[in-house]
């Protein structure tokens, strides 16, 4: 008697199916194991393979389209079999109550079959048939003779324990070993928690502008390495006679403002349809406070000594942490420094601040190995990424800043002539 082909449930969360291509025709002959179709579940796509043995008389599910689970899709039978006969029979003996049921029953016994009473225990079951035979695809049969895989130690993945050629392709001899041993687990006790946290203002503005700089500014990205020994060198013998402590990020923001004052365009930002290039050099410097990330701005730090410079940022960084900044503390930045090395990062991008056309990222000094009149020796390496808005600052512009740059800071004496 012909048997009715319906659509399996491939997922736990599979409602329909769509027949993404049959693999065999009304009027072929199907052996059990054969590959009917293959099918777009909510998951992945999957093989259909055949339980049954016969001729395919019918096909009720063209390529592309769908069918939800326990639909009928095909009919195999004996050659001459009438098919109208059965689908009528099927349709009218089987109500959609039914198959609810039959498919939450089917699932039920599955569940029962899983459950090992008492104690957490994997177990791997062979994907054996009625008739003792390893259920597996004919693809993977091939594939799994080609590696000399014993079809035995495969766990199959597909409807009913099926071993797939994906089981094959990722079968490992050494875990399936582990795997057919049984392993007890420990239980452990958790929940789930979370705190929520209003987003601040702060967060919102910086949100929303980073955003806005992000997706109207073409970004490109220049990296350099400097050595920086001789800056090492000389902010040491600098601290061992000033009262006013030097950073190296005082350094650098003294470095950059002398670079900017021969490449201007570095200095610049859009305005609409004009390019405003900055006479004045404004130096903005990244402050990361508890709500997020404020920029107070050193104003004409070309014209300011190491130690002004070194106390303003002080003074800049304190009052940001205390949220005593005024308007005319961030506004106006024509360049930023955002430099992360105190906290041991060696180098990342940043987004250029609004209004700007650069910003430079400055990574942490570290030792490492470079060569000096043919010789390997150590040193101390600085890594600084500069990232450009290339609406304003094209490759070349920005790799000549960051040669003079990494002149300045490889002569540290040039910052003050």
């Amino acid at each position: 008697m012909a048997e009715i082909i319906r659509m399996p449930k491939m997922s736990d969360t599979m409602e329909e199916g769509v027949i993404a291509s049959w693999l065999k025709k009304v009027g072929d002959e199907v052996k059990a194991g054969d590959i009917l179709a293959e099918v777009e579940t909510d998951k992945a796509t999957m093989e259909l393979e055949s339980y049954d043995e016969g001729i395919l008389l019918h096909i009720g599910i063209k390529d592309g389209e769908a069918v939800p689970v326990n639909g009928i899709i095909a009919v195999i039978g004996k050659k001459g079999e009438n098919i109208e006969e059965v689908l009528k029979k099927e349709d009218k003996n089987v109500p959609k109550e039914d198959v609810k049921e039959e498919i939450e029953d089917s699932e039920s016994k599955e569940e029962e079959e899983e459950i090992v009473e008492n104690t957490e225990v994997i177990e791997i079951k062979e994907q054996i048939s009625s008739n003792g035979r390893v259920k597996a695809s004919p693809i993977a049969k091939k594939l799994a003779k080609e590696k000399g895989i014993n079809l035995d130690q495969v766990k199959g993945t597909g409807e009913r324990g099926r071993i797939t050629k994906k089981d094959i392709e990722s079968f490992s001899p050494i875990q399936s070993t582990i795997l057919q041993q049984k392993v007890e687990l420990p239980k452990i006790v958790a929940e789930e928690s979370f705190d929520e946290i209003p987003i601040t203002q702060m967060r919102k503005t910086i949100s929303k502008r980073l955003t806005e700089s992000k997706f109207t500014s073409p970004h490109f990205y220049l990296t350099m390495e400097i050595n920086m020994d001789n800056c090492v060198e000389g902010r040491k013998r600098i601290n061992e006679s000033s009262e006013i402590k030097i950073s190296f990020n005082d350094i650098i923001i003294k470095a950059c403002a002398t670079s900017l004052r021969k490449h201007p365009m570095v200095n610049s930002s859009l305005l609409d349809d004009k390019i405003r290039k900055n006479h004045h050099i404004h130096i903005g410097v990244a402050v990361a406070v508890d709500e997020g990330l404020l920029v107070p701005v050193i104003r004409f730090a070309d014209n300011k000594t190491l130690s002004h410079i070194s106390l303003e940022v002080k003074n800049l960084a304190g009052k940001a942490k205390e949220k005593k900044l005024q308007p005319s503390d961030w506004e106006g930045n024509t360049f930023t420094i955002s430099n992360l090395g105190m906290f041991g990062i060696e180098e990342f991008t940043a987004i250029i601040n609004s209004n700007d056309s650069c910003i430079l990222a400055v990574g942490g000094i570290k030792e490492a190995p470079i060569v000096k009149n043919g010789e390997l020796v150590p040193g101390n390496i600085m890594k600084v990424t500069m990232s450009c808005d290339h609406r304003i600052v094209d490759g070349a512009t920005g790799a000549a800043f960051l040669k003079t740059l990494k002149e300045l800071l490889e002569d540290p004496i040039k910052i003050l002539v």
